[in-house]
C-alpha cells in the first residue's frame, strides 16, 4: 500500500523559509518523479515543483523558480521542498504526489503554510 506522509509546514514570516517533507511508503523514489503541488483558498490545485525518478532533473512552476527546491534522501525514502523567500503568494495548502499509472495518483495528506507580513 503506498502511502505519502507529509510533515514541516507552519507560520513562518515574509521572507523566511519552511522545508516540506514526504516520506514515502510502499514505493521507491527512484521509481517514479515525485511532484509538488499546492491549493490556496478558492483556487485550483497547482503545481509547484517535480523531480524526475532518475534524480537528475527538476522542474518549477515560474512563480517558485529560483526560491523552491526540490531535492530528495533515497535512504529516507523523503522527498523535500525547501521553500525560501516566501512571498504573500506562497501560502497554502501542499501536498506530496506521486502518480504510478495513468490515472493511479497517490497524494500526501496536505500540510498548511502561511505567511505573515
Amino acid at each position: 500500500q503506498v502511502q505519502l506522509v507529509q510533515s514541516g509546514g507552519g507560520l513562518v514570516q515574509a521572507g523566511g523559509s519552511l522545508r516540506l517533507s514526504c516520506a514515502a511508503s510502499g514505493l521507491t523514489l527512484g521509481t517514479y518523479n515525485m511532484n509538488w503541488f499546492r491549493q490556496a483558498p478558492g483556487k485550483e490545485r497547482e503545481f509547484v515543483a517535480s523531480i524526475t525518478r532518475s534524480g537528475t532533473t527538476t522542474y518549477y512552476a515560474d512563480s517558485v523558480k529560483g526560491r523552491f527546491t526540490i531535492s530528495r534522501d533515497m535512504a529516507k525514502n523523503t522527498v523535500y521542498l525547501q521553500m525560501n523567500s516566501l512571498q504573500p503568494a506562497d501560502p497554502a495548502v501542499y501536498y506530496c504526489h506521486a502518480r504510478i499509472a495513468v490515472g493511479i495518483d497517490y497524494w500526501g495528506q496536505g500540510t498548511q503554510v502561511t505567511v505573515s507580513f
